[in-house]
Formats: structure tokens, C-alpha cells, sequence
């Protein structure tokens, strides 16, 4: 079948990649749309150096073959973690954590970007009918915004700024909006901030110590240098941000102005899937490629580039 793999130090289209047959407890999804995430560009630039396999983990795919038979012909977009059950990070509500777990297209466990994928049943989650598979591939992302809302009690009398003007801060801003919060993107490009404006106000240069809670949407190591400017004494920083590379910071002002730094990544589908049909979350439709077109998909300058599968 059509793949694209990283051999441990790049990307390779290849076409004769084995289909996968599904394990126990596992279903076989013949995949529709297949995103890029930043994470997949961070593969290419070091983030999972240990990582070899096919690439990509958001999607959205048909079940061919499952444990589950009412899931066979539905339309499914699925978690990356594949936890154990047994550690202590599984037994105690933190599966995503899990000390042996394998993540599709990250770690030990092949992902998305190819035709045919199997998944564990329990990470898989039905599309709701009225829902395109155009906007239903957004449900991953939007399932890492959601996830700050389980973490962090905000106090919408407070305000925030986003740091960062690509897809997940987009994602975020607008999750965070629902709360009516006073908000404030913080971006580099101007024509980019356009689609923040109806959510939230935009500038390119934030207020020093101007916010209670600042959120690193960044995905580079300097987002944290900025959050630490321009978040407020006794305030809270939450990353959002994965790279490949170290973020150095001067941790004594954490000591001494007394902040909170939290770290959040992956997220609940279910209320992701719920905003989405609902239409409460605006987002720019995917510009999609040919899986052999994937050097153009990396490189896109388009809000989410991805793969259609025939």
C-alpha cells in the first residue's frame, strides 16, 4: 500500500508498504483524510529521534474490520495513546501517560499517513453523521485547545493572551472565547491576526506583564521566553508547544514572581466532536495533496495541508 515512512532521518513515499492486519482488540481503518501537525514537521527535525514507521496521527478513516462489529462502515477519528491498563499512571486516570504506552505515528506504533492503519477499538470515536470529514479531521487539534479547559480553572474575570497565530492557537483562542474572557493574540503577521479579530484582540507586541495567563501556542523555544515577559506576577504560564530542541529560561523569576507553569498536550474528543457539529468552532477548510505530493503538504503555507485517500 501507498506510505509515508520516516527511516530514522527522513521521509519516504513508498508504495509498497505492507497493509497492516489488526491485532486483538484492535480495528483496521481505511483511511479517508490524514492531516500534518507540526509534531510530524518536528519528527523530520530531530523530536522522536528513536521513532521509525509511518508517519501522522490526526485522521479521518472508515472501520474495515473490528472487534466492535457496530463499528464496522462507520466514519471514526481516533486517540494517539495506547496505554497499558496496568502502570500507575494507568490506574490512577492518567492513561496518556502511561509508561509503556505507544502512540500511533510517534512511538512503536505505526500512524495515519498511509492507507490503511490498525488502532486499538478503544481509542476510536464515531463521526456523528452530520458531520463532514472535512471538519471532523480537525477533531485532534481541537482536542489538544479543549484540554486547557480540564487543567486550569480559569477565572474569566481575568485576562489572557495567546501567544502565536497558526492553527492551534486559532483552535484555542476560540475554545477560549466561549468563556467570554478578555483576550489578546500576540502573533508576527498581521494577515494572519485577521482571523483572530472576531474572537479576541490582536497585536504583534503584547503588554510586559499585561496578563494573568499567557499561553504558549508558539511551537518554537522562544514562546516561553515570551509568555515569562509578558505574563504578571503570580500568574499562570500553560505550553502548548512541542519542538525538537531545549527552551532555556532564568528559573529563579519563576521562584520569585511566584508562577504556575503548566504543560498541556493531548486532549477529549468527544467535546471536540461536540463543538465541531455544532458549529461553534469556525476554522479554514484543509488544503489537501496526493500522499506522493508530500515534500509540497510539509511545506504549505496553508492554514492545515493534509492527504486524500481514493
Amino acid at each position: 500500500m501507498k506510505a509515508l515512512v520516516y527511516n530514522g532521518k527522513t521521509a519516504e513515499y513508498r508504495t509498497d508498504y505492507p497493509k497492516p492486519v489488526p491485532k486483538e482488540r484492535e480495528s483496521l481503518v481505511k483511511i479517508l483524510l490524514a492531516a500534518v501537525c507540526n509534531t510530524d514537521k518536528e519528527v523530520l527535525a530531530g523530536y522522536k529521534p528513536d521513532f521509525t514507521g509511518v508517519m501522522g496521527h490526526e485522521f479521518v478513516g472508515i472501520v474495515e474490520a473490528s472487534d466492535r462489529p457496530e463499528l464496522i462502515g462507520k466514519r471514526v477519528v481516533g486517540e494517539l495513546n495506547q496505554a497499558c491498563g496496568h502502570c500507575i499512571y494507568c490506574k490512577t486516570g492518567r492513561p496518556t501517560h502511561c509508561s509503556t504506552r505507544k502512540v500511533i505515528g510517534l512511538n512503536e506504533k505505526d500512524g495515519c499517513f498511509a492507507e490503511y492503519m490498525t488502532i486499538a477499538t478503544e481509542l476510536l470515536h464515531p463521526v456523528p453523521d452530520e458531520l463532514e470529514t472535512e471538519r471532523a479531521i480537525f477533531t485532534e487539534p481541537l482536542a489538544a485547545a479543549v484540554e486547557l479547559t480540564t487543567q486550569v480553572h480559569f477565572d474569566v474575570k481575568k485576562n489572557c493572551a495567546v501567544i502565536g497565530d497558526g492553527r492551534l492557537a486559532l483552535m484555542i483562542t476560540e475554545v477560549l472565547s466561549l468563556y467570554g474572557m478578555d483576550l489578546t493574540v500576540i502573533g508576527h503577521h498581521m494577515e494572519k491576526l485577521e482571523r483572530f479579530a472576531p474572537y479576541a484582540n490582536v497585536t504583534t507586541e503584547g503588554e510586559p506583564e499585561g496578563y494573568e495567563y499567557v499561553v504558549d501556542a508558539t511551537g518554537r523555544a522562544e514562546g516561553l521566553k515570551s509568555a515569562m515577559r509578558y505574563v504578571r506576577k503570580k500568574g499562570m504560564i500553560v505550553l502548548k508547544s512541542t519542538y525538537a530542541g531545549d527552551a532555556k529560561i532564568n528559573m529563579s523569576e519563576v521562584v520569585v514572581n511566584e508562577l504556575t507553569i503548566v504543560g498541556s498536550r493531548c486532549g477529549p474528543f468527544e467535546p471536540a466532536l461536540k463543538l465541531l457539529k455544532r458549529r461553534l468552532i469556525d476554522l479554514p477548510e484543509i488544503e489537501l495533496h496526493e500522499l506522493a505530493d508530500y515534500e509540497n503538504a510539509f511545506s504549505s503555507r496553508a492554514f492545515k495541508a493534509g492527504f486524500r485517500f481514493d
